[in-house]
């Protein structure tokens, strides 16, 4: 009966050894070395660097921008705030008193901001991963008057810029990287 055990668990055995080094070991190697290969920005967190070469951040993960000087991001729902490891949407619904409120109080802070205008939803509500790095461009356009008047630059100029960073894709609506519009206003020089 022994020997039935034994030659049966044997190729059970070597099987599970087997998978585990084929989809554990040589899978995982194979598709990072080909994704490093043909995709080596994007395998690697698609990273933005200043000139001195220091990473400042990632064309596909939002960042909080605080100062006046700059566009400032969607709210985020990620932990405390672009927390990559808390990614997730908050599920919070639309009758949620907890979203009520904090949509609430990001309209006040806009309006406190001099935000005049219709404010677009992209500016009070988190994306469904809190790490979203595109704004709407009416999102961009709502805050040149304050970005032109703290740079001291003209809202036409402002608003040029966000136009020449929106993108548009086949599928989606259009939008501007916000790490990318941040940049191009430093690069002005104001």
């Amino acid at each position: 009966m022994n020997k039935d055990i034994t030659s049966a668990l044997r190729p059970a055995i070597v099987m599970t050894l087997l998978f585990a080094a084929l989809l554990g070991i040589a899978y995982p190697f194979a598709m990072t070395g080909l994704g490093q290969l043909l995709f080596p920005t994007q395998a690697n967190g698609s990273l933005i660097r200043d000139r001195a070469g220091t990473v400042i951040g990632s064309s596909v993960v939002g960042q909080a921008f605080a100062s006046d000087r700059y566009f400032r991001t969607r709210p985020s729902a990620a932990g405390k705030g672009y927390d990559g490891l808390a990614s997730s949407g908050s599920n919070l619904g639309p009758a949620s008193q907890a979203l009520v409120d904090r949509v609430k109080a990001d309209v006040t802070a806009q309006r406190a901001a001099g935000v005049a205008a219709p404010l677009p939803a992209d500016l009070v509500t988190a994306s469904g991963s809190g790490l979203d790095p595109d704004l709407s461009p009416a999102a961009a356009l709502t805050q040149a008057p304050r970005i032109a008047k703290v740079r001291g630059l003209s809202e036409p100029a402002v608003r040029a810029l966000v136009a020449r960073h929106t993108e548009t894709s086949l599928l989606g609506d259009p939008h501007v990287n916000v790490l990318a519009l941040n940049r191009a206003l430093d690069q002005l020089g104001r």
